[in-house]
């Protein structure tokens, strides 16, 4: 499942507390990377997956989130809110890593006797937080559930063909096609195991206030003040390793809130979602900062409009693109200039492949030399675009995405075309992702992107010739026929291989523009540790990690 990462969601004036904000994702160790102005070097941010281990108790915690969530029932609410408290409480048949690889979990064991065939064994001794132990019953029909149609996860099962109980503790699924995807699908939100029983009996207010959670995670739901904050504490009876901290609370709150929470000590922590807030922390007495990789990237998408329905057009505009420029004025240093439309944190295997073809990505310079514009304007003139012709290019008032269109509009300036800057609110920008009628007079979109899962072919298939995605209606039989093929490739040498090939497709073609990658940040107090700093905290129970830095 793709996701454009922009938020939504309005936060409520006047709100004291704080917001957590959780990125789509990265990972990362405390790193300096300022030149003493507060402003990181892009280009020097480190990226690592983890912080210190924990060595001391605490009691409790304060945590800060973007907003309230809608419901618990990740089901039928998949928010990023709702996620970074439940991935502590509810737990998967497979797990996201802090290093974004995954591993079975839940499924103690995974066997493929054939490509079409996944046979999952079970972990024995798990139970429920009302004490019950969780069965291969209870499995099936939190597949089931998943599965859906109507449900946020329905889209992940669309090429399974069975999915049965085949002992007491097996769960065998059969696929129509091989399905490389599914077992990352899996570690996210597909593969959360449900207490079938209280899910039942809650039925239509399961997820709500005052509902238990029916998960088998570390922490438990321990109360939910509906406009105030959410507890979950340690469930003591759980049959893996103990959380350190007893007790964690979150609450939520606007921007400007969160930077003060944070700084006067009113709140342990929070993922910053923002590179922004991110940059307004950076080096705060009190706190420390995390980064490392995400899958999220900042993107520029053309659209159907068609004044960047040529390639060649498309290719100037990246060669002409000044991305340095953006990660420093427009977000602070905290985001780095990036050739894919996927940031690192997708590289949950065969990384050096990954690695070596991201730095020899075509028409994407850091900051753009003589030659690039040179060869930019002479892609231009063999294009035919008239220059009198402006190109729109559709955002918001947000200081990062401002930054990046006037970006985009100097580039076209010097390569001999018009730019012109349609700026909307943000509401209304949020439907350019979702509604073509709103996108019919724009041609590019300033837009930001990732994906739930930690393999870059959780990416490509926006650009097949029926993907609602591809707004610039590509086409290339070939591209289709290799995105399919990788889809179905079991070996992750094989399925690597052919990501960079496809990746070379699309990046050659600009179907979209890439301009950064965003890292996911923590930021904790000075006195803690040990949660991930990777994405990997959407899916993975962060708060059974965190800690004292002292014994």
């Amino acid at each position: 499942m793709t996701h454009a990462s922009s938020r939504t969601k309005a936060l409520a004036a006047g709100l004291v507390t704080a917001v957590t904000l959780a990125a789509a994702g990265c990972s990362g160790a405390t790193r300096d990377t300022t030149d003493g102005s507060g402003t990181a070097d892009a280009a020097t941010l480190a990226l690592t997956p983890v912080t210190t281990p924990a060595k001391g108790a605490l009691a409790s915690a304060d945590w800060l989130l973007e907003d309230e969530p809608d419901s618990l029932d990740l089901d039928t609410q998949g928010t990023s809110a709702g996620r970074v408290v439940l991935t502590n409480v509810c737990e998967r048949l497979y797990q996201l890593q802090p290093d974004m690889s995954t591993k079975p979990f839940l499924a103690q064991k995974a066997e493929t006797p054939d490509d079409k065939t996944l046979v999952l064994t079970l972990r024995a001794g798990v139970t429920f937080h009302d004490g019950t132990p969780m069965t291969a019953d209870d499995v099936l029909w939190s597949l089931q559930r998943h599965a859906d149609p109507d449900m946020e996860q329905g889209d992940e099962f669309a090429n399974i063909a069975a999915m049965r109980k085949t002992g007491d503790r097996r769960i065998t699924i059969t696929f129509k096609t091989p399905d490389a995807m599914f077992f990352k699908a899996l570690a996210g939100d597909a593969g959360i195991v449900w207490n079938k029983e209280q899910v039942e009996k809650a039925g239509e207010d399961f997820g709500t206030p005052g509902q238990p959670d029916a998960c088998t995670g570390p922490y438990r739901l321990s109360d939910w003040k509906s406009g105030n904050s959410i507890t979950i504490e340690r469930y003591d009876d759980y049959w893996g390793r103990k959380p350190l901290t007893k007790q964690v609370t979150f609450r939520w709150a606007a921007d400007s809130a969160l930077v003060n929470a944070l700084t006067t000590g009113a709140a342990d922590g929070a993922y910053a979602e923002s590179p922004n807030t991110a940059a307004a922390l950076k080096n705060k007495k009190g706190v420390e900062q995390h980064y490392g990789p995400s899958t999220a990237s900042l993107v520029l998408i053309p659209t159907e409009r068609g004044g960047l329905k040529d390639p060649k057009v498309r290719r100037a505009l990246s060669l002409a693109l000044d991305r340095e420029g953006i990660a420093a004025s427009g977000y602070g240093g905290m985001v780095q200039p990036w050739g894919t439309p996927v940031g690192s944190g997708a590289w949950g295997y065969a990384k050096p492949v990954f690695e070596a073809a991201q730095k020899a990505v075509a028409h994407a310079p850091t900051s753009p030399s003589a030659e690039d514009l040179s060869t930019a304007r002479e892609l231009v003139k063999k294009s035919g675009a008239d220059p009198a012709e402006p190109i729109v290019i559709g955002t918001d008032s947000s200081q990062g995405r401002s930054v990046v269109a006037n970006a985009v509009r100097a580039a076209l300036q010097r390569i001999g075309l018009k730019g012109q800057i349609k700026t909307v609110p943000a509401a209304q920008f949020e439907q350019f992702y979702s509604a073509p009628q709103e996108r019919a007079d724009i041609d590019v979109l300033v837009g930001d992107w990732y994906i739930s899962k930690a393999d870059p072919m959780g990416f490509y298939d926006n650009a097949l010739s029926d993907s609602s995605n591809n707004w610039v209606g590509f086409k290339d039989d070939a591209y289709d026929a290799k995105v399919r093929k990788a889809l179905a490739t079991l070996d992750d040498a094989e399925r690597a291989k052919l990501t960079v090939d496809i990746q070379k497709t699309f990046t050659d073609a600009a179907v979209w523009i890439s301009v950064a990658q965003v890292p996911s940040v923590l930021v904790l107090n000075e006195d803690m540790t040990g949660p991930p700093a990777s994405m990997a905290y959407l899916y993975y129970p962060w708060a059974a990690e965190l800690g004292a830095k002292k014994g």
